[in-house]
């Protein structure tokens, strides 16, 4: 399956003439989670760091929640832009023992709202419980937090796309490729196009979970499929063993016969722009779509950011 991205895109994002251009794919990664550093991000923050009280929170799963946090007085959006998408990185303290029993300290981790950017006093974070271990437990604590309690966090400056942070209207179909917790980002994107009724690009959400109670937002994604029968299509995958006998969705964690029928066709086919996101973990990721890469370092010497690196796996 091969999504060719314009030699001009390619060119000006990889550095690449235009013949080796014409041989790269459109793609573009989302991770599920960013891994906790302070120079990991390549966006930085338009603000200070916030506290922003817990108002709800509802049980997803065994071990994931949906929140709903307030926001400050002043603030009628969480971004800045109510049509773009939006990220957050949480502070957390952590007073799990690391080396020589020395606590671990602060901790952040980078969490994109399910809800729409356009939402107004609030936004909602989808968040796994992941068991604590040394340099973790930024989830475990945000599941654990009591209505009136708040998150603290600082919100991350827009996510470049191919050199922009719009979503909509650009390209004719967009493809998303969810594992787990990943459906998170993928979600608020879906959102933004489809509660647009000027936009007319169809959405693909392929979501992979191990088990059918491990489904996600089934609820909310399935009544997004009811309202917008002709633009959103929906498929599952399952990865568990024991499945009932009358399950209709996919089975495995991913395959080009998989991708062909749940995922847009490639540009290339009939000359209509095809964008694919994937987001899950490394390993999930790597699988589809292989490693992200990094651009030259900066002028300071710090890592340059993330980047698509060669497109490997299941969408090459």
């Amino acid at each position: 399956l091969s999504y060719k991205l314009q030699a001009t895109i390619a060119s000006t994002m990889l550095g690449l003439s235009n013949q080796q251009a014409r041989k790269r794919y459109i793609f573009f990664l989302l991770q599920a989670v960013a891994r906790s550093s302070s120079s990991a991000s390549s966006c930085q923050s338009n603000m200070g760091v916030t506290s922003y009280p817990l108002l709800e929170k509802w049980q997803q799963s065994h071990d994931s929640w949906l929140l709903r946090f307030g926001l400050p007085a002043s603030k009628k959006f969480l971004g800045s832009d109510p049509m773009l998408p939006t990220c957050i990185s949480v502070h957390h303290n952590s007073m799990i023992l690391g080396k020589d029993n020395i606590p671990v300290g602060l901790l952040k981790k980078s969490y994109s709202p399910i809800s729409h950017p356009a939402t107004e006093g609030t936004f909602d974070l989808l968040v796994k419980a992941y068991t604590p271990v040394p340099g973790g437990g930024v989830g475990d604590a945000i599941c654990n937090l009591n209505v009136g309690q708040s998150l603290v966090g600082k919100l991350k400056s827009e996510r470049l796309v191919h050199g922009s942070p719009l979503i909509a209207k650009r390209w004719n179909r967009i493809g998303l490729v969810a594992g787990g917790t990943g459906i998170a980002p993928l979600i608020q994107l879906a959102r933004i196009i489809l509660d647009d009724p000027t936009d007319d690009t169809k959405v693909y959400l392929l979501s992979i979970n191990r088990n059918e109670n491990d489904i996600l937002m089934r609820k909310e994604i399935d009544q997004l499929e009811k309202d917008h029968q002709s633009r959103f299509r929906v498929s599952y995958s399952l990865t568990g063993k024991n499945l009932r006998s009358d399950w209709e969705g996919f089975v495995g964690r991913g395959s080009a016969d998989m991708a062909k029928n749940a995922l847009p066709p490639p540009s290339s086919s009939d000359g209509k722009a095809t964008m694919i996101f994937v987001c899950g973990t490394d390993g999930f990721r790597d699988m589809w779509a292989g490693p992200i890469a990094r651009a030259p370092p900066l002028p300071d010497g710090s890592k340059g950011p993330k980047i698509q690196g060669d497109l490997l796996g299941v969408l090459k």
